[in-house]
């Protein structure tokens, strides 16, 4: 059974690497691929395989392995698991080639949370012990719709992440190390297996999106279809691990495992609807921007950035060890994440705080020298996280193949 832990992992990430170099003609032959423009940041036609390699890998790896050891019953035991995720990934890539409407995506996503309930059992049914003389906080009614709520917030909170090369990739492999270490210490190796497995396949992908040195941009991006998987699998862990009578930690746990991608999402949200604009829109003053604009390369902030989400993974093992009550870990984490959002409204202020006090090499940019910060065209601000492909497309047909003309573009 030792061997069996090993070898999932291993077929896991050789697939992944293997899929990623054969789907990425496929992927160009196709125009599954992000086209960049007058602002790119990266240079020829970049294919969005990631989430279809780290799919398949994992679910050959789960099925080679279930083969290998017909005792773990894992198809039968992760069938909802595979079949939610090939919902979202099918929506995914059709979202990576053509323009689907938000409420497409929000369909698909509540239709992989409705399997996840009914299919597989793993609902929200209590938020802790916060309730009187520390009773559990029962969901009650609301079990369903709190979970479906919470499942589509997760998703799409990594989805907003993926705006470096190697950020979401890498703020996941943060979470799932997370869940693998509180599975061992907490509860006897549950899921251990695919957890491991899903790790390895993410590992197997950033080699090829992680800005090693040497390596000036990424040679695949994750996608839609990517980004909405691994948020799937972050929300399913997080609230499997933290429901029942077996559970893994406390739900006000869970939430530091998902420290930095809840607070990026929720605060991005709200400074939006402060301001009077589209909550749901895209935007240029994310976490990752602040560092860009302070001066820091792509992959020092994406390192920041994971090992702050690792720490929150460390401070949600930590408070289980030591069993801090639920209502302190709850409340630590709603003003943390205030004091977050604080920060988010007042980005600028913080960055040049960073560029002064944290790194004083000298920036590109020179906010005096524009006339609307709005407009910088510096890495920070080379547009929303997430473009599909009809405007890609578009792009491409507008600029030729010499990438003239001023247009937005994502990052990786």
């Amino acid at each position: 059974m030792l061997l069996a832990s090993f070898i999932g992992p291993v077929i896991a990430f050789g697939f992944t690497s293997i899929l990623i170099i054969w789907l990425f003609s496929i992927a160009k032959a196709v125009g599954l691929v992000d086209i960049p423009n007058g602002r790119k940041t990266h240079e020829g036609e970049i294919p969005l395989v990631g989430g279809l390699s780290i799919y398949i890998a994992v679910f050959a790896a789960t099925v080679i392995t279930g083969s290998l050891y017909p005792e773990l019953s894992l198809m039968q035991e992760y069938g909802g698991f595979f079949l939610a995720g090939m919902l979202l990934l099918l929506v995914g890539v059709v979202d990576d080639y053509i323009e689907l409407r938000p409420i497409a995506k929000i369909a698909a996503q509540t239709a992989a949370a409705l399997i996840m309930i009914f299919g597989s059992g793993v609902v929200l049914r209590d938020l802790g012990a916060l309730g009187n003389n520390g009773e559990l906080l029962s969901t009650g009614i609301l079990a369903v719709p709190f979970t479906v709520f919470a499942t589509i917030g997760v998703i799409n909170a990594i989805n907003m992440a993926d705006g470096l090369d190697g950020l979401a990739g890498s703020l996941s492999l943060a979470t799932l190390s997370g869940f693998i270490a509180a599975s061992l210490l907490f509860g006897g190796g549950q899921d251990v297996g695919i957890l491991s497995m899903i790790a390895a396949a993410v590992v197997g992908f950033l080699v090829f999106n992680f800005r090693f040195p040497g390596r000036r941009s990424a040679i695949v991006f994750l996608g839609d279809s990517g980004s909405m998987f691994l948020g799937m699998v972050a929300c399913w862990y997080a609230i499997k691990f933290s429901q029942g009578e077996s559970r893994v930690f406390a739900p006000s746990a869970a939430l530091w495992f998902l420290l930095l991608p809840i607070f990026d999402a929720v605060s991005m949200t709200a400074r939006r609807i402060l301001k009077k604009r589209p909550p749901f829109g895209a935007d240029k003053e994310h976490l990752h921007h602040i560092f860009l604009l302070a001066g820091f390369t792509v992959q020092e902030t994406v390192l920041i950035m994971a090992g702050i989400s690792a720490l929150g993974a460390v401070i949600g093992i930590t408070a289980t060890y030591f069993g801090v009550p639920d209502y302190i870990m709850v409340g630590s984490f709603v003003t943390l994440g205030l004091m977050y959002l604080w920060m988010i409204v007042r980005s600028w202020a913080v960055m040049r705080f960073l560029k002064k006090s944290i790194n004083r090499r000298s920036s590109q940019v020179d906010r005096r020298m524009i006339s609307d910060r709005r407009r910088n065209s510096s890495i920070a601000y080379l547009g929303p996280e997430r473009r599909c492909g009809r405007d890609r497309r578009n792009d491409a047909r507008r600029t030729g193949d010499n990438g003239s003309s001023v247009g937005l573009s994502r990052t990786g």
